[in-house]
Order: structure tokens, then sequence, then C-alpha cells
């Protein structure tokens, strides 16, 4: 199951190739695979690569009864009905390559990281710095809906569409229980 983030989160097209994103099953958990334009700004972390760094986020939002986002090389996890974060920085196995002005990351995402019964999703991406920050979003927030003075906002629950993890993993699949959930939501 592939998708093509090709707004910004106000709804303006973006002015590049679009951030690619796929879904295929993975062993224990899904496997997912970013690709687009290599911007190089902001410039890497400071740290090893492979290791969680606060503030390095923004790929993928799953909701389910939950909310779990799931991302580059932080992986947080969010109850929808509180809104406080359960856990930040679980390990994720991730791996990136930059051939020219493209890049690729792919990561499995362990399925105890993910919330039951996932039904909504959404992803996004950033990149650039200062004014010439970009933010976009696979579903973003309608012209309409938008008001002065708004800023880009990944916790609108509102605009996420369905989804669902039998789509790609086939209709017979049953999602495997997460002790990291038990008593969470």
């Amino acid at each position: 199951m592939e998708f093509a983030i090709q707004h910004t989160w106000d709804s303006d097209p973006v002015s590049h190739d679009p951030i690619k994103i796929a879904f295929s099953p993975g062993q224990g958990g899904l496997k997912m695979e970013v690709s687009g334009p290599f911007f190089n700004d902001p410039a890497a972390p400071p740290g090893p690569p492979g290791h969680a760094f606060p503030g390095l986020h923004k790929t993928a939002n799953t909701l389910g009864d939950n909310l779990k986002k799931q991302n580059k090389k932080k992986v947080s996890t969010n109850s929808k009905k509180s809104n406080f974060s359960l856990q930040q920085q679980l390990p994720i196995v991730f791996s990136a390559t930059v051939t020219g002005d493209r890049w690729k990351g792919e990561a499995l995402l362990p399925w105890t990281y993910f919330p039951p019964n996932v039904n909504k999703m959404n992803s996004y991406a950033i990149h650039g710095s200062g004014e010439e920050r970009t933010y976009e979003a696979l579903y973003p927030i309608p012209k309409a809906d938008i008001v002065e003075g708004q800023k880009p906002n990944f916790h609108r629950l509102e605009y996420f569409q369905n989804f669902s993890l039998q789509s790609i993993m086939g209709e017979g699949w049953v999602q495997p229980d997460s002790d990291l959930w038990k008593g969470k939501h």
C-alpha cells in the first residue's frame, strides 16, 4: 500500500516530487518505506545514527482507539482519550540511504507499538529551517477549515482518514495484543 504526500498541511500543493510512503508486511511488524527528495535541511541531529532523539519526528501517524505516532527514529504513543504521552523514544530498526538528491528510509514498526483497533491514519513530512520550514500532510486541513493565524497541528484527529491494517496484512489477519497498551486506553 503506497501513499504520496502531495500537499502542505494547509492544502497547498507541494513544489517538489512528493514524499512517498509504502506499507507492507514485515517480520513481527509493519514495514514502512519512505522515499523522496533529499533536502538536507535541517542537518542531521547530533549523535550516533540509529538512536532515538527527542524532537526528531513527524513521519507517520496511525489512530485506533488510541493514537500512536510512528516516527523516523523516535516512536511515541499517545492516548486519544487523555492525549498525554505514555512512552517516548521506543527503539526502532531504521535505515536510510542518500543517493544524489534523493533519500530512502526503511523501518520496521513492531506490532507491540500499535494500539488496539487501528482504524485511522495520517502521514507528515517536514523539511527546511526558519522561514523556509515546510510542513506537509497526506491528509491536509481543508482551506475552508483554516482560521487566521493557525499553525500546523499534527494532532487534528478529525482530519485523519480510514485505514485498515488488514488491507496490508490480509483480511484474516488479527492484530497481536500489546503489553505496552494494556490498561492504557
